[in-house]
């Protein structure tokens, strides 16, 4: 069994935190599984309760833990890499073995403002489709995306099915957008009431918001602006070293 060494530079708690790691990535600890309680943890380490709560309350907010209240610290679901790479909600979720799914949430035709036009490469006023629809992943909520996609390029769109359907797919399949280009920006923000509702989040829950504009054949077709839950999504990137000139 791992043990803590009372000699080792590694603080003891991040110790701990290493140990209760260990068992989660072999499975000794399971999703959903709840882990010894604070009382068991300091007998069988031999550990001060508050370092005990310090190693968990580092994994809580990590998100491989996560507590319910009256009931104990249980082990979280593995959060989902964002991809960041030109593909619809829906490729990516079957590529990662999960089922997507989509309600619709609003789908009209707007005058498109200044800002829109400006996004979207047209003049403004040019009539451009919203499209508002909840993506889930296996039934549970992940994002809301808000399409923005110009009416010229897609005319009858509006009458189109996109209940658990990838919107890209449908334009590629039905109008010829091949979307082989983007520009994607990410910023964290606080889910407004209604998202963090629909989104199943207390109420000032984290979130990751993106705004994505896809081109096909050098013009913009989208701008996207989406929601996604902060406690189910990580981002992983690789990091190069510049090379160095003269």
């Amino acid at each position: 069994m791992a043990h803590i060494d009372p000699d080792s530079p590694v603080p003891k708690y991040f110790q701990l935190r290493e140990i209760l790691l260990d068992l989660i990535d072999s499975d000794e600890l399971s999703i959903g599984a709840a882990i010894p309680s604070e009382r068991e943890l300091c007998q069988r380490f031999g550990l001060s309760r508050m370092t005990v709560r310090q190693a968990v309350d580092h994994l809580v907010s990590e998100g491989r833990l996560h507590r319910v209240p009256g009931k104990g610290t249980f082990v979280a679901r593995p959060k989902i890499e964002l991809a960041l790479q030109l593909t619809s909600f829906s490729d990516d979720m079957r590529a990662r073995g999960m089922i997507p799914g989509s309600r619709d949430l609003d789908r009209r035709i707007v005058r498109a403002s200044a800002h829109l036009a400006k996004e979207l490469g047209i003049q403004p006023g040019e009539e451009v489709h919203f499209i508002e629809r909840l993506r889930t992943a296996d039934g549970e909520p992940l994002s809301i995306e808000r399409a923005h996609i110009p009416v010229k390029l897609a005319p009858d769109l509006a009458s189109q099915d996109l209940s658990d359907k990838s919107l890209y797919q449908l334009l590629e399949s039905r109008y010829g957008l091949v979307m082989d280009a983007g520009e994607l920006t990410i910023d964290g923000g606080i889910a407004d009431p209604s998202d963090a509702d629909l989104l199943k989040l207390p109420r000032g829950g984290a979130v990751l918001l993106l705004q994505r504009r896809s081109f096909a054949g050098g013009s913009c077709a989208e701008l996207g602006v989406s929601t996604y839950r902060a406690d189910r999504y990580q981002l992983r990137t690789i990091l190069e070293m510049p090379v160095r000139r003269g």
